[in-house]
């Protein structure tokens, strides 16, 4: 039989593992799901099987991950750092990297701390108590629970913003078994503000069923991350510097002047934008070592070449000859097609 726990204790537990939001609610689905259904079946997914294969019904309900959960636990850990924003950059030569990818991979850090969170309500609750962590991977619709357990509303950027700390968080849930108050959702305060939308070089966040949504396949991110063929060449001028994500939408966002900065040394840069050449000449081995356990390794070493070669064109040097043209003979093919189309730009 487990104990009764109040939301407000949850609360003090989640700040001492870590986090700088938390909030509770209800396991059971959200509204958000059909609109999710909605955009899937739009197109707006892109590639990114795993958002509408079989994993795209088991969000519906977070009891699919859980059966006994009454509960989500939504815990949020702040990542902005003390460094310059993407439009405050101006480093001719140099790239972009996500402010989310500086530092260690969060999926670790955000799992300690749940693990930690999920061993002290176990100590309390007692017999019975069940439970499920979530960090980002899990087929869980996280941002809409995330909202409902207060922590903020989704901007038309379609990040979660907290009014007094702004959008730079991690998410992490922990599904649980106990019947906790839930939080109240916070209202929208976007309100006729549309300086993300004018803001974005791709114009990848459009109308939707709910107000404005992303459309996966105009984002710099996802042309950095998650296409593994080479990006559509309308767009490519459109990409800028950026290797790795995007920043620009929370970038410009007024609720982001006066987020706080995180002290933790998980996220804090590892290598603030590194210079192109010497990029475009690493090894595998090299690459590895110098990203190896941080965000940057998903696309892969053949990723990261092909989003080099692309930012090389949208900073179009002399001294970048040499490498283009051995990444025009690259055994990758969007590795080629980024590499050959900087040569063409080149003075």
């Amino acid at each position: 039989m487990t104990k009764a726990m109040t939301t407000a204790e949850i609360k003090l537990l989640a700040g001492e593992c870590g986090f700088e939001l938390a909030g509770v609610a209800r396991a059971e689905p959200v509204s958000e799901r059909t609109w999710y259904h909605d955009w899937v079946n739009a197109g707006f997914a892109g590639e990114m099987r795993y958002l509408r294969d079989r994993r795209a019904q088991v969000r519906d309900d977070p009891r699919n991950l859980l059966p006994s959960a009454r509960s989500v636990i939504c815990a949020g850990k702040l990542y902005n750092s003390p460094w310059p924003y993407s439009n405050q950059f101006d480093m001719r030569g140099r790239v972009w990297i996500s402010r989310y990818a500086w530092g260690g991979d969060y999926h670790e850090v955000l799992r300690r701390g749940l693990e930690r969170l999920d061993c002290l309500l176990r100590e309390r609750a007692g017999a019975g108590y069940e439970s499920k962590i979530c960090v980002d991977t899990a087929p869980l619709l996280e941002r809409s629970f995330a909202r409902q357990a207060g922590l903020g509303w989704i901007g038309k950027n379609t990040c979660l913003i907290n009014q007094q700390s702004g959008s730079w968080f991690f998410l992490g849930e922990l599904l649980t078994s106990l019947d906790l108050d839930p939080d109240a959702p916070p209202p929208d305060r976007c309100g006729t503000c549309s300086r993300c939308i004018d803001a974005c070089p791709t114009a990848a966040i459009v109308p939707g069923k709910l107000g404005h949504t992303v459309d996966s396949r105009l984002c710099i991110s996802y042309f950095t991350i998650e296409l593994h063929d080479a990006a559509p060449e309308a767009k490519r001028a459109s990409t800028g510097a950026h290797i790795f994500g995007c920043d620009i939408c929370q970038d410009v966002c007024p609720w982001n002047r006066r987020a706080p900065v995180t002290e933790a040394s998980e996220f804090q840069p590892r290598l603030f934008a590194p210079p192109l050449e010497r990029l475009a000449n690493i090894s595998e081995e090299e690459f590895r070592g110098m990203f190896g356990g941080t965000p940057l390794t998903r696309p892969k070493y053949s990723g990261f070449l092909k989003n080099v070669a692309l930012a090389m064109g949208n900073c179009p040097q002399e001294s970048f000859r040499p490498a283009l043209e051995r990444l025009a003979s690259h055994q990758d093919a969007a590795v080629r097609a980024h590499a050959e189309w900087a040569l063409a730009l080149l003075p």
